[in-house]
């Protein structure tokens, strides 16, 4: 399996992070009403895709797509619930669309001026936020497969390339790769271009306590964005503080940064600080989220551990196992002494009567 459900414990901090804002793509989110508008536009997508290539149904890609279903439901770490008939038609539907808006965007084929997928504000960004969240994926060799059915004779980008484009990132890079191979959905093909020759990050023993952005400018530190996506790009030098505006998918870069920022950020007035400096681009519309958004990383796990570690009788009991039970040989033994002390009680409690009388 390789396209998931997010757990629970994430989407307590967040529900709204891990769930798609327009675009429904794949099966964890089929059939929501919520995401009416975008079935439109898909449809609406296929239609064009059809006429263009003078075709009068959908007929040409089913025995394609028949050979692939198999591989692609066993992609999902659930057992999908639709009919062969409506997984099929969601993978078509859904493939062509995601084909299409990428040779649309790199103008490969024509658009209209009109077309809001394309032209109204917002919309183009939501699809792209959309378009990596972990439920709302489709197996990467679906979509090459299509693309290598519709692409025309004169476009000569393997998928991969035509979907770093929509991404924004520049092809030929030091060190990118920009290959397919083992890459499992769009999401998974993302994390590899962003850390495609990053160095490994060390592990931090400790977390460093941080003033927040507030507190550092009022003594006198300024702030400044930068190019970067490494926590080596933030420097500190000549009363300037030097932060990378935009941070590497790397888990270990990531953790990183988000617990340097978690220490910068307390409040929506440290986020204004960071966001009028352009470190911190802010598309939810409230600084409060924002802050809120950093302060909650780890909320669900901080402080269930130290709760955990706060009650004397966890400290005890984990003594306990470790000073008695650390083998089978002394658990063993500690058992026999109990078993021992309740037979020299037992027989303490008969002898009693015999001395009264």
């Amino acid at each position: 399996h390789s396209i998931f459900r997010v757990r629970h414990q994430l989407r307590e901090v967040n529900e709204k992070a891990y769930d798609p804002e327009i675009l429904a793509i794949g099966p964890y989110h089929y059939g929501n009403d919520k995401f009416k508008f975008m079935e439109v536009q898909k449809l609406r997508y296929l239609q064009q895709l059809l006429k263009r290539r003078k075709e009068e149904s959908v007929d040409g890609y089913m025995p394609t797509l028949k050979e692939l279903e198999r591989q692609a439901r066993n992609c999902y770490a659930e057992t999908i619930d639709l009919s062969q008939e409506k997984f099929l038609a969601m993978m078509l539907i859904d493939g062509c669309f995601i084909v299409e808006l990428f040779r649309k965007y790199n103008m490969k084929i024509p658009t209209d001026k009109d077309d809001p997928v394309l032209h109204i504000c917002g919309i183009p960004n939501s699809i792209r936020r959309d378009l990596l969240l972990l439920e709302n994926q489709l197996p990467l060799f679906v979509l090459s497969k299509l693309y290598d059915l519709i692409k025309g004779p004169d476009e000569h980008h393997e998928f991969s390339e035509v979907a770093a484009m929509y991404f924004h990132f520049e092809l030929g890079g030091p060190g990118q790769n920009w290959t397919i191979g083992k890459r499992e959905h769009l999401l998974h093909l993302y994390h590899a271009w962003c850390t495609s020759g990053l160095p490994e990050t060390p592990e931090l023993n400790c977390i460093p306590v941080m003033p927040s952005a507030i507190e550092l400018r009022e003594s006198g530190v300024r702030f400044k964005a930068v190019q970067g996506g490494q926590l080596s790009d933030i420097k500190f030098k000549n009363g300037t503080l030097e932060l990378p505006h935009r941070q590497s998918s790397d888990i270990n870069c990531f953790t990183d940064y988000a617990t340097f920022m978690d220490c910068l950020i307390n409040s929506s007035k440290d986020v204004k600080v960071l966001r009028r400096a352009g470190i911190v681009k802010n598309y939810l519309g409230n600084d409060e989220v924002v802050a809120q958004m950093f302060n909650k990383i780890g909320d669900h796990i901080f402080p269930n551990v130290n709760a955990h570690c706060n009650k004397r009788m966890n400290v005890w009991m984990a003594k306990l196992r470790r000073k008695y039970f650390h083998s089978p040989w002394a658990s063993l033994s500690v058992l026999a002494a109990i078993v021992l002390l309740l037979l020299i009680a037992a027989q303490t409690l008969f002898t009693i009567p015999s001395y009264t009388k």
